[in-house]
């Protein structure tokens, strides 16, 4: 995001409180952020908060005497890439339908060509009140983006829909506005990621070191792309993505089944989970007691199915690509999954390297398509990207 600037806009709702972490996070994923404050939003967080934050003034009068001689509101327009208007109040979004304009943040939306974010943010009973809720279908209608709240404990002690949305929805939603390069617009991909679990007992499970960073990360630069995301995934702690539908699974059977109902209706699929190849043959239907004296506790094992096997006798006009974790001969096994299970691409990688494999943010990758290999070297949303490049003008 670098060389994207984003106006952000806060309005005096409760939720202001929060704009200072929102604009540091805007901060952190490169944006520049240029902040504009409503008088009343003065009373949640202060002009010097925001300046420090985003090292940028921060504006607050349409006639603001500071000796330039443009016009305030137009010259922030010529700023920013996107607008984000996050707490939206009731009150803003009444203004913006009726077009009205009578500070500088409303004029400023009044006079912005470009994409603009609203994340409301009010009492339940306010969200849910049938102008408001006609007022927010007329600024979809008018081509606005409404990140939609949450329903959770709001600050007026009621549990409900109305708080504002996450502070890393609201991020990710400002990235897929200011992202570019739209060459899967239309198009819908399947992404796995993660580990699968096969329980021995009701409290212990086999399953591996994947973390679902890599899988999580594709998943976002196809929703960056403009393309429609289904992402599979088994355990993890990551944090959900905007935008991009989740079904969580737990055991390789979970997953396989899943795929298999999503697979007909997609356009790509990247099978970036490591599933578990194997499943205990005899669960315990109970916890195995330690207590147990001179007995060796064996297990059996079974093959569970080939999830990317399946799918590659399936494909017919799907683009489908696997990934190959290796710990020796690399390019060897990876060619030999590639000719194997029908693959249209496979992404290899040394996980004993450096800054490559599990639980790390950056990853060491080889390409291998049907017109050779190229390597590559980045953050794991780096390596993503790259990859859509290569898909769409090899595979």
């Amino acid at each position: 995001m670098k060389n994207k600037t984003v106006g952000l806009m806060v309005t005096g709702g409760i939720a202001a409180y929060k704009a200072p972490v929102l604009a540091r996070e805007l901060v952190k994923r490169g944006f520049d952020v240029v902040s504009v404050l409503t008088e009343n939003a003065l009373n949640f967080v202060t002009k010097c908060t925001m300046e420090t934050v985003t090292k940028n003034k921060c504006h607050i009068q349409s006639f603001d005497d500071n000796k330039r001689y443009d016009v305030e509101h137009i010259s922030l327009v010529k700023q920013c890439d996107v607008l984000v208007i996050a707490p939206a109040t009731a009150n803003i979004i009444g203004k913006i339908v009726s077009g009205i304009a009578d500070d500088l943040l409303s004029t400023t939306v009044m006079a912005f060509k470009g994409k603009v974010l609203i994340a409301p943010a009010m009492n339940e009973n306010m969200y849910l009140n049938p102008i408001v809720q006609d007022n927010i279908d007329k600024l979809k209608q008018y081509g606005y983006t409404i990140i939609e709240p949450e329903k959770g404990f709001l600050a007026c002690n009621d549990n409900g829909v109305g708080r504002m949305r996450s502070i890393s929805d609201i991020c990710d939603a400002a990235e897929y506005a200011c992202f570019e390069k739209k060459d899967l617009e239309g198009r819908h991909v399947l992404v796995t990621a993660g580990p699968t679990r096969e329980m021995i007992d009701p409290v212990r499970f086999i399953s591996n070191r994947s973390s679902g960073k890599m899988g999580f990360e594709i998943a976002r630069a196809a929703k960056q792309r403009g393309a429609k995301v289904t992402l599979v995934c088994g355990p993890n702690n990551l944090q959900a993505i905007y935008g991009v539908e989740t079904i969580d699974v737990i055991t390789t059977e979970d997953m396989f089944n899943a795929c298999m109902d999503i697979f007909d209706k997609c356009d790509m699929v990247i099978k970036a989970a490591a599933p578990c190849d194997f499943c205990v043959a005899e669960k315990y239907d109970n916890k195995i007691k330690k207590s147990i004296q001179g007995e060796n506790i064996q297990l059996s094992f079974g093959h569970n199915k080939d999830i990317l096997m399946e799918l590659g006798k399936k494909k017919r006009h799907q683009k489908l690509v696997g990934f190959a974790a290796e710990t020796q001969n690399l390019n060897e096994y990876a060619k030999v999954k590639f000719v194997q299970k029908n693959l249209d691409m496979i992404v290899a990688n040394d996980v004993t390297k450096m800054g490559a494999g599990f639980n790390v943010d950056s990853n060491v990758v080889t390409f291998i398509t049907g017109a050779g290999e190229t390597g590559f070297q980045g953050t794991k949303l780096e390596v993503a990207h790259r990859m859509f490049d290569i898909i769409n003008d090899v595979c």
